[in-house]
């Protein structure tokens, strides 16, 4: 006869200790007790693949998104690179347009066919080469053509003469320049009312 004082508590039983011959896992589940895949996280082991293929799709969204921005700042920096490049004496060339506007008010002055004016005219058209091998084009402006704010500042508006000549270009006062096609200076034009 069993003793009923006796009793055998779970506790009393170590959990490496074998029961009816074979060995307890620390978790208690028997071998043949254990599921056919298995999750660390879940029990399951779907739930680990599908835990896994879900940060392995953030970590390809993340270097996509990473290479995206990283391939947007190369463009970026390579275009305003090239722009500094192209306009980088744009401030010297602005500088020297009143200098060749001198030129050409005196040129208007001088009676073309006397000698003494020939270094005059060799150092104006070597000053307008040297400007314009560096990318300035002189804007040309026709008397009669559309005012165009993004081009010409109207000085001055003076009643037309024509019908024809309102909102038009009736003088040019001081040119306009461009620089690889960006306007350095806007036309200086009088305009017709």
């Amino acid at each position: 006869m069993v003793d009923q004082n006796q009793d055998t508590k779970p506790q009393d039983i170590e959990a490496n200790e074998p029961v009816n011959g074979t060995a307890q896992a620390d978790t208690g589940i028997h071998p043949e007790q254990a599921p056919d895949s298995y999750d660390a996280t879940e029990g399951q082991p779907d739930g680990l693949v599908k835990k896994l293929q879900d940060e392995l799709a953030e970590a390809k969204d993340k270097y996509i998104r990473l290479y995206s921005e990283f391939d947007n700042f190369r463009r970026r920096t390579a275009k305003e690179k090239l722009e500094m490049i192209q306009s980088a004496g744009e401030q010297t060339l602005k500088t020297l347009l009143p200098v060749l506007d001198d030129f050409e008010r005196a040129e208007k002055s001088f009676d073309k066919n006397q000698k003494e004016h020939e270094g005059f005219f060799l150092i104006q058209s070597k000053l307008k080469k040297i400007i314009e091998q560096q990318g300035v084009k002189e804007m040309s402006i026709e008397k009669g053509s559309d005012f165009n704010a993004d081009l010409h500042d109207a000085i001055t508006q003076l009643p037309a003469p024509d019908e024809s000549l309102k909102g038009k270009i009736m003088d040019v006062v001081e040119k306009g320049y461009f620089l690889n096609d960006k306007v350095i200076r806007h036309a200086k034009v009088v305009v017709g009312s």
